[in-house]
């Protein structure tokens, strides 16, 4: 019988533990279902003892698919991911790709959003700027205070995938504008707009918004223009949200209520929105949002 390895990867919320050859091509992978299992006693590999398993105390879930690339290698894998299954599974080719996935590989990379870090646009200038004498003041602060609040809200947001929310930074709009945040999941599509406030106190009143000791200025406007414009793009209704970040406090009096209001530290609550989009709506919106010329139309 073939001598088979079997290895862990993890990544948003599952494990997936591939079967390989000596030579390292995958014949087949174990997509486990739901938590519980933490492995083969002893933490051993496949099926003769020379690959490597999870890691000891890894929650793994029960069940699942193996899916199988080579036929003839069916009996050596089963004997390789014996010590791994449990419950009810099914065996059999891999699923045929989605309508999404398919147009997802097929995006050409200079028009795939997908990459694109939080900030993306204010990397690009700043990396272009001229460092700011040790004797003057940094013109670029209000623009490095608002990559920081970005990349702080960012990394919360990108924490929503294991809850099946899809996240794009920095999505280009005509005329030089930008969504900061898109974030596509089972409770609906969001359009976030980022506000840098470290330490200071946000006032927001109507529409309009008060940072510290400086004029108001109709935030929640620009807000809800930048989501209608994403809705015009995406065809679908799209949620406006200011996120304030760092702000040493939020006072709210008469906001409106289409705009939802939120603290960088109120990310994880998102991922208790649902019961708007099924996963299948979610994988093919987010499709055509990562294509950059769906913006144009926006």
């Amino acid at each position: 019988m073939t001598r088979l390895r079997v290895a862990p990867a993890y990544g948003q919320g599952r494990c997936r533990l591939y079967v390989s050859l000596p030579d390292g091509r995958h014949v087949a992978w174990y997509d486990r279902s739901a938590a519980g299992d933490s492995g083969p006693p002893g933490g051993g590999g496949g099926g003769d003892g020379a690959g490597h398993g999870p890691p000891a105390g890894a929650d793994l879930p029960d069940g699942g698919r193996v899916c199988l690339v080579y036929e003839r290698h069916r009996d050596a894998v089963l004997a390789a991911l014996a010590p791994y299954l449990t419950g009810d599974f099914t065996i059999g080719p891999p699923p045929v790709p989605t309508a999404a996935e398919l147009a997802g590989l097929s995006l050409h990379p200079d028009d795939d959003l997908a990459p694109n870090r939080p900030g993306e646009a204010l990397h690009g200038s700043l990396g272009r700027a001229a460092p700011a004498g040790r004797l003057r003041r940094d013109p670029l602060r209000a623009q490095r205070a608002q990559l920081a609040a970005e990349e702080l809200l960012g990394a919360g947001l990108d924490l929503l995938v294991d809850a099946g929310w899809r996240i794009l930074h920095s999505v280009p709009l005509p005329g030089a504008d930008r969504v900061d945040h898109l974030a596509i999941g089972p409770g609906g599509v969001l359009a976030v707009h980022t506000l840098a406030a470290r330490r200071l106190r946000v006032r927001v009143q109507g529409s309009a918004v008060r940072v510290g000791r400086a004029d108001p200025v109709p935030l929640l406007r620009l807000t809800r223009r930048r989501a209608e414009r994403a809705s015009l793009a995406l065809a679908t209704a799209v949620r406006p949200v200011l996120a304030v970040v760092g702000a040493a406090r939020l006072e709210t009096y008469a906001a409106p209520s289409d705009v939802r209001l939120l603290r960088e530290t109120g990310t994880p609550a998102l991922a208790r929105l649902g019961g708007v989009r099924k996963p299948a709506d979610v994988e093919a919106l987010y499709t055509v949002a990562r294509d950059r010329r769906t913006w144009l139309r926006a």
